[in-house]
C-alpha cells in the first residue's frame, strides 16, 4: 500500500487552501476552486504561489 502525502499551499487572492496530490513544480500554474484566480508555483520547498501574469496577446509585433 502506497501513502500519497497531499501537499497544501494557501491562494494568494482569497486565502483559499490549494492542494497538490504531488509536488508541483516551479512555473506550474493552477487554478483557485473558490475565487477563480490562475496562480503560478514560484518555490516548491515549501509550496509558494503566485497570482500568474496576464498573458498578452503578441499578434506578430
Amino acid at each position: 500500500m502506497s501513502t500519497t502525502e497531499t501537499i497544501q499551499s494557501a491562494c494568494p487572492e482569497c486565502d483559499a487552501p490549494i492542494s497538490f496530490d504531488r509536488s508541483p513544480l516551479n512555473g506550474q500554474v493552477a487554478r483557485c476552486p473558490d475565487c477563480g484566480s490562475e496562480l503560478e508555483v514560484t518555490c516548491t520547498n515549501p509550496v509558494r504561489l503566485e497570482l500568474a501574469p496576464e498573458v498578452e496577446e503578441d499578434w506578430g509585433e
